[in-house]
């Protein structure tokens, strides 16, 4: 299950993040901190879940389910008060967490999430035409054409770009599934935009060093050359 945090507080979210990290099939691949950056995200990444707060300024948590599509994310709204929890499943949310969230009614929510959410497939719509990458301070709207090749660094990824490198919070993975067809894995820590490849130079023991158009040099590890060159075939 992919995952989007809203909260206006970054503690509330930080803690729950430490939560999930319990469940190997939930992977939280974005935060927000008010409802006109939750419906951003929830429209590029498209998750399948969205744990939100009610009470956040200018846009709360009913107006962001409001603007959710009809076949959008399932939601759980995450309160310190019970008095929403009617206007919550009015909204046709899939659970309705009181804060501080214990970890026993967390399990029972993403157990009831599982259920939920089981078989969905995201309709594959192709590579977005860019990414929103908040850092320090700063929207960056990148065009993924533009992108050279991605490096992993825990849960965060280094998109490289010309001349530029931007941290975006997601796994590798998940990028990779909404990039695909136009990025390949070469190695367990990176990635190449197949159009921006200008040569396969093999190295000891099949593995192979990924020249780009810019002049960067990649790994490629033996177990993904395979792979990268049957790409660069088609």
């Amino acid at each position: 299950m992919r995952v989007l945090i809203v909260d206006d507080e970054a503690l509330a979210r930080s803690k729950l993040l430490r939560m999930l990290r319990a469940f190997p099939d939930v992977e939280v691949i974005g935060e927000a901190s008010d409802g006109a950056a939750a419906l951003t995200l929830a429209a590029q990444l498209r998750p399948d879940v969205i744990f939100l707060d009610v009470q956040m300024p200018e846009i709360d948590g009913f107006d962001v389910a409001a603007s959710l599509p009809d076949d959008g994310p399932a939601l759980v709204f995450v309160t310190a008060f019970d008095q929403y929890a009617l206007r919550a499943f009015d909204a046709h949310a899939a659970d309705y967490l009181l804060k501080p969230v214990e970890p026993e009614r967390l399990q029972r929510a993403v157990q009831r999430l599982r259920k939920s959410v089981r078989g969905t497939a995201r309709p594959s719509v192709g590579m977005p035409a860019h990414l929103m990458i908040a850092e320090r301070g700063q929207t960056h709207v990148v065009r993924c054409t533009d992108i050279e090749w991605l490096e992993a660094a825990d849960n965060y990824v280094n998109i490289h770009l010309p001349g530029q490198s931007l941290l975006i919070r997601r796994t590798l993975a998940a990028l990779l599934n909404d990039l695909d067809p136009a990025f390949v894995r070469t190695h367990r820590g990176a990635a190449v935009a197949l159009a921006a490849v200008l040569t396969v130079r093999p190295r000891g023991k099949g593995d192979a060093t990924v020249v780009l158009r810019s002049g960067v040099e990649v790994p490629c590890s033996r177990q993904h050359r395979e792979t990268l060159m049957q790409r660069l075939r088609q």
